[in-house]
């Protein structure tokens, strides 16, 4: 029986990585973040997650991601899930992101694996403890080890699901098998972070996702995941069929550089990278678009 309390579902079910919008200049836009979030909660989303790696946090400063959550906040608050990233490779930084969204009012928080200093399991166990324990948000994991170097083992997230504010992980590691064991063994809610992979996760136990392409088509992945929970197998197969070009194209590089085209490309806010990242070329728009029109998205 699919989860369906609060407790089982925390942070809802459809969930979008929001790029996080500039100006012109290169700096933050909040009123563009305000319209974007606005769009992404009308076309299906109950929830974002803001200042992740979609969200260009490596290259966003501490002021400027607490301004982006209280704008969102303000925007979209009342009527989704509003999450924000607050890991880094510094347990202490992490802690102090933590208690300044805990601040501004996030309803939650993603940390990230403690990326390039590559800790063992046991320090792992203690950095997400620490910011577990140093406000009252829940918590999701991100369990990512293609940029951390370093995934959370089985046997950690069984100790770290022990945890009371720690309730959920997105699961962004791209193994089935080590998501199914994991999910056998904790109590954790279980979010796809992979788009290609969500429909396989929620076959085995999933809750939800935390999507890229949700700044899309965001009500495909709505209707493939309310399918799949009404036992319809065969529709929520072929809606994940139909949208694997627009996972292919929206990923043949980083996926904010492909998002932010995308978003440009319909009149919505995006603005500029900031390096390291670049802009996408007018041959990597071009089969962007071709990607996109074979998934059913025109732009």
């Amino acid at each position: 029986m699919a989860p369906t309390s609060t407790s089982e579902i925390p942070f809802g079910r459809a969930l979008t990585a929001m790029v996080t919008p500039f100006t012109a200049d290169g700096s933050l836009d909040l009123e563009g973040a305000q319209r974007l979030a606005a769009h992404l909660v009308d076309a299906g989303n109950d929830g974002l997650v803001l200042n992740g790696t979609t969200g260009e946090s490596p290259t966003t400063t501490d002021a400027e991601k607490s301004d982006l959550v209280r704008a969102v906040l303000e925007a979209v608050g009342d009527r989704a899930h509003v999450i924000t990233g607050v890991g880094t490779n510094s347990t202490r930084h992490s802690v102090e992101l933590a208690r300044q969204a805990e601040r501004v009012g996030a309803h939650g928080l993603l940390v990230v694996t403690p990326y390039y200093n590559k800790p063992p399991q046991e320090g792992l166990f203690q950095h997400f403890t620490a910011v577990a324990d140093a406000t009252g948000l829940p918590v999701m994991l991100y369990d990512i080890p293609g940029r951390s170097a370093v995934a959370i083992e089985a046997e950690t997230m069984v100790r770290l699901g022990e945890h009371p504010r720690i309730v959920a992980n997105k699961d962004a590691r791209g193994d089935l098998g080590a998501a199914a064991w994991a999910l056998s063994r904790s109590n954790l809610a279980w979010y796809s972070g992979d788009d290609v992979l969500t429909l396989p996760l929620l076959s085995i136990g999933a809750v939800g996702f935390v999507s890229v392409v949700g700044h899309l088509v965001a009500g495909e992945l709505r209707s493939m995941l309310e399918a799949h929970l009404a036992g319809d197998a065969a529709k929520a197969a072929e809606i994940h069929q139909r949208l694997l070009p627009v996972f292919t194209g929206m990923f043949r590089t980083q996926g904010v550089i492909t998002t932010k085209a995308a978003l440009a490309l319909q009149g919505l806010p995006a603005g500029p990278l900031r390096l390291p990242l670049v802009e996408a070329t007018g041959a990597e728009i071009d089969q962007l678009r071709k990607d996109l029109a074979a998934g059913g998205v025109h732009l």
